[in-house]
């Protein structure tokens, strides 16, 4: 079996297996994340946003309403599963969901106004691979919000990903709170 995909099967499983309590787990945590990009990105009603890596659909309580239309993607059908029972409470029409591998989107080039990619890239085994994936199917002036764990990146292994990428980005200064380096970035011309 390829490596790789032996990766993604392992985190699959963890997922699936976490996916009823992943709120209670790491809601606090994803939540803080959430909040502090933000303060710092607006969402705009014509926005058509992808949720790489959307899990139980926690960004969708802050940004459901906000836009045109946000497709969530995952690989765990159980946090889909959530995440779909998230959309339906909330009663949020413009919002769809596919079970898909973010190093592989089953999207046109140059779909998205913004991209979230949050608590994605440590569970990818070519994280450089994902990032190329993301800007792939992100228009030229679009936004993309990629986060990298502390504990899997450091601040300057996560700078030169995002540097290699081609990217112009922010760093937001997230403190000992969150538990991840947040990069507001955006595709260099």
């Amino acid at each position: 079996m390829n490596e790789n995909w032996k990766i993604k099967r392992d985190v699959i499983q963890h997922y699936d297996n976490l996916a009823k309590i992943y709120d209670t787990l790491y809601g606090h945590e994803q939540e803080l994340k959430i909040k502090e990009i933000l303060r710092t990105l607006n969402v705009r009603k014509h926005d058509i946003i992808l949720d790489a890596g959307c899990g139980t659909g926690l960004l969708f309580n802050h940004i459901g309403d906000l836009a045109r239309s946000i497709m969530g993607i995952d690989l765990s059908l159980m946090t889909l599963k959530i995440a779909s029972d998230r959309i339906k409470e909330r009663r949020l029409n413009n919002i769809s969901l596919i079970r898909a591998d973010a190093d592989f989107l089953p999207f046109k080039d140059k779909v998205f106004d913004k991209i979230f990619a949050i608590t994605l890239l440590q569970n990818m085994p070519n994280p450089a691979l994902t990032i190329r994936e993301i800007l792939r199917v992100a228009k030229d002036h679009s936004i993309l919000i990629i986060t990298g764990l502390k504990k899997s990146f450091s601040k300057r292994d996560f700078s030169r990903l995002l540097s290699e990428a081609n990217m112009r980005y922010l760093l937001i200064d997230t403190g000992e709170n969150i538990k991840c380096h947040i990069a507001i970035c955006k595709k260099k011309k």
